[in-house]
């Protein structure tokens, strides 16, 4: 079972799918979890929320501060930034014409 300061990553994934993933489905956007070590939880945005320009204020308002309300254990919460095969694959169906969602 991975660990983060004494946190089952499995209770982060948890928090998310309470909290914070019927959130950002609103927004066509999920959340993937990259890692969890030392106390500093990372993550990426996934869907229509990978890239998006308020990405850092959804971090700040809503991922970090459920997290951390949460599970007290946790140190912080990072967004890690960049390009992904499923924003790349939607980029790609825009260009062909294509709805990228369905």
């Amino acid at each position: 079972m991975t660990q983060c300061s004494s946190v089952p990553l499995e209770q982060i994934e948890e928090v998310l799918d309470r909290e914070v993933r019927p959130k950002l489905a609103l927004h066509g956007g999920n959340i993937r979890s990259l890692d969890c070590r030392d106390g500093l939880y990372r993550f990426q945005l996934t869907g229509q929320c990978a890239g998006c320009p308020s990405a850092m204020l959804t971090t700040e308002s809503l991922i970090r501060t459920t997290l951390l309300e949460a599970l007290p254990q946790l140190k912080n919460v990072v967004l890690v930034r960049g390009v992904n095969q499923e924003l790349l694959d939607q980029a790609k169906a825009i260009l062909r014409g294509e709805r990228p969602c369905g």
